[in-house]
């Protein structure tokens, strides 16, 4: 049998509003070097929002494009690498892709995935603008390779 299904994490990228464009580069950073980058003791957000705050979903999505904007996360064309967000991303790895929505990023994460948490690095693999949810607070975290 021939199955033609699009994968799910393909699925979920586009149900957020992302469209695969091509290959990650090889030079991407280890997703585990990523996922620490974030989630490491030592790791402080550049933005901080508690979620009980009025609009908080609102005040993320600004924070994240801000800060996604100032670290020169999309190349040229608006393209970024990202791990797909939801279980098993991290074993999919990099995916390449670009955003035709251009806003509201991690709300539409979040109402795909229930979470809007999420990895994106520039095609580059020097920068990384993350969302994280921390006990009582949305992150956004920044950082250099």
């Amino acid at each position: 049998m021939n199955d033609r299904r699009v994968p799910e994490w393909r699925d979920v990228l586009e149900r957020c509003g992302l469209e695969v464009t091509g290959d990650a580069p090889p030079d991407a950073p280890p997703v585990n070097s990523a996922i620490y980058a974030v989630n490491g003791v030592e790791v402080e957000p550049v933005a901080t929002i508690p979620d009980s705050a009025p609009h908080a979903s609102d005040k993320l999505d600004e924070a994240w494009h801000h800060h996604a904007s100032q670290a020169a996360l999309y190349d040229e064309k608006g393209e970024f690498l990202v791990l797909p967000p939801g279980p098993g991303g991290s074993r999919i790895g990099w995916v390449r892709v670009k955003d035709t929505v251009g806003k509201n990023l991690p709300s539409r994460i979040s109402g795909v995935t229930g979470s809007p948490e999420f990895i994106a690095v520039s095609l580059d693999g020097r920068r990384l603008c993350a969302a994280s949810v921390e006990e009582y607070d949305y992150w956004v975290v920044v950082h250099e390779f």
